[in-house]
């Protein structure tokens, strides 16, 4: 596995929490930052493959059961187009 290094500046009350939960957890804090990473990135991907699957079987007439159920009323102030 290739490393890289990444200067990180966070507020110090987060890397206060972060080195008392690495070390309840038994690891270093560059390890535990290294998870928390991993783990964001593989849940955005994730929720993004998730919703484009769903997004590639929608077809537009499928909106149009949705739409019949809006209010025939004008737009709020600042959605005017």
């Amino acid at each position: 596995m290739s490393k890289a290094s990444y200067p990180l500046k966070m507020p110090l009350s987060v890397k206060a929490a972060a080195a008392r939960l690495a070390k309840a957890d038994g690891v270093s804090l560059n390890q535990f930052i290294a998870v928390a990473v991993a783990e964001k990135v593989g849940a955005m991907e994730t929720a993004s493959e998730f919703l484009q699957r769903r997004a590639a079987k929608a077809k537009p007439a499928d909106l149009l059961r949705f739409l019949r159920g809006a209010p025939n009323a004008p737009p709020l102030a600042g959605d005017e187009i």
